[in-house]
C-alpha cells in the first residue's frame, strides 16, 4: 500500500528543528514534523505545588494548546478552561518528561513546558513530547551552565534528566503497519497508537487502541518494533542538538 506522501511503511516524515524559536523563553523549539507544527517553550518558576512544599523536590508539568487555525476549520479558543482532550494530552506530555526526570535533584522549583500547536498534521501529541523534552533539556542545560564554578564544586549537582525521552504514533491502516501518521491516515487507522520510549529501551507510555476494530499480538510487536525504530532516530535527532550529556 502506497502512502499518501510516498513514504516507506517504517519511515519518519521529514522533521525540522528551529532552536530559540522563542527569544523570551528559558529554551525554544520550533518542531515541524511534516505539516505538523509545534512551538515547545520551557519556563523556569520559582514555586512549586502547595502539596510538595517542604519535600526538598521540584516538580515538571506541561500545558497543551490547538491555535485556532492550526487545523482545517477554526478551534475555539478554551477560554472557559481546558477541554477533556487537551486535558488528557498535556497529562501525558507532563507524565512521559517526570518519567526521566530526578525531581529530588531540581529543587524546590518547576519548569513548565507549554506546547502550542501551530498547525495540526497528525501526531501532536507525540511531537509535543519531543519538543517539549528538548525545551526542558536546554533549559536545564543553561541553568547549570549559570552557576557559579566554585558553588559546584563545593556542592556536586546531580544530574536532573536521566534519560532522552522521544514519542510516536503508529498504527494499522487498511491492515498494514505504519509509523508516524499523518491525520488522513489516523483518520483512517483501523488501530492508533502512541508510543513514549527512553533512549535507554524503556518505555514510559503506550497508548493502543482499536478503531471499531481488533489488533493481534503479532500486530501489536510489528507496531512496536516500528516504534522503535522511530523513537531511535527521533532521539539521535534531539542528540544532534542537546549533546549525547544530560544536565
Amino acid at each position: 500500500m502506497s502512502r499518501i506522501d510516498g513514504r516507506s511503511n517504517d519511515q519518519l516524515r521529514p522533521i525540522k528543528i528551529t532552536e530559540d524559536f522563542v527569544s523570551t523563553a528559558e529554551a525554544s523549539y520550533l518542531v515541524e514534523v511534516g505539516k505538523t507544527r509545534i512551538l515547545c517553550c520551557a519556563s523556569l518558576e520559582e514555586e512549586i505545588p502547595r502539596w510538595l512544599k517542604g519535600k526538598g523536590k521540584g516538580w515538571v508539568t506541561a500545558e497543551y494548546n490547538l491555535l485556532p487555525r492550526s487545523t482545517t476549520t477554526r478551534v475555539k479558543r478554551e477560554r472557559a478552561g481546558a477541554s477533556g482532550r487537551t486535558q488528557e494530552i498535556q497529562r501525558l506530555i507532563g507524565r512521559a518528561l517526570r518519567g526521566v526526570c530526578n525531581l529530588d535533584a531540581l529543587g524546590e522549583r518547576s519548569f513548565v513546558v507549554d506546547c502550542d500547536v501551530i498547525e495540526a498534521d497528525g501526531g501532536t501529541r507525540t511531537a509535543s513530547i519531543v519538543g517539549g523534552f528538548m525545551a526542558l533539556a536546554k533549559a536545564l542545560q543553561r541553568m547549570k551552565a549559570a552557576q557559579p564554578p566554585s558553588a559546584a564544586a563545593v556542592v556536586p549537582v546531580k544530574p536532573i534528566l536521566r534519560h532522552f525521552v522521544s514519542a510516536v504514533s503508529v498504527g494499522i491502516v487498511d491492515g498494514v503497519p505504519m509509523l508516524d501518521l499523518c491525520y488522513v491516515e489516523d483518520s483512517e487507522a483501523d488501530v492508533d497508537m502512541n508510543i513514549v520510549r527512553t533512549d535507554s529501551g524503556h518505555f514510559v507510555e503506550v497508548q493502543g487502541t482499536g478503531e471499531e476494530a481488533v489488533y493481534s499480538r503479532s500486530q501489536l510487536n510489528e507496531m512496536l518494533d516500528l516504534a522503535e525504530k522511530g523513537c531511535g532516530e527521533l532521539v539521535t535527532l534531539q542528540k544532534k542538538y542537546l549533546g549525547s550529556i544530560l544536565p
